[in-house]
């Protein structure tokens, strides 16, 4: 098979060519991770991955239940986002349990 003008970015099911034994190779980026390049993927596609990078993660927020068992959640941003088959991202929002302790609660928990 031959990548030819055919080399797509990212994910993209109709950039394929023929393989070898009338298989079919794909020649968009992802075939790095899932191993079904075409044989002239990497001379014909030559592009540098790019990586995922985030941001820090930002602050917890308040807890869901003023009283008893809630949850708290925090996110943070893509600050570059993954190219060329590079790293995708990871979890961008994290989430914890919490007990709310709101003073109006008493001692009920």
């Amino acid at each position: 098979g031959s990548c030819g003008h055919r080399c797509c970015p990212g994910r993209n099911n109709s950039c394929w060519a023929a393989g070898t034994h009338h298989a079919h190779c794909y020649c968009d980026s992802y075939c790095q991770r899932t191993g079904d390049c075409c044989e002239d993927f990497h001379a014909t596609c030559r592009r540098t991955a790019v990586g995922c990078a985030v941001g820090p993660w930002g602050p917890w927020s308040g807890c869901s239940s003023p009283c008893g068992v809630g949850s708290k959640t925090r996110s943070r941003q893509v600050t570059v986002p993954p190219r060329h088959g590079g790293e995708p991202c990871p979890d961008l929002k994290q989430r914890r349990g919490c007990l709310g302790e709101h003073p109006a609660c008493g001692a009920t928990k």
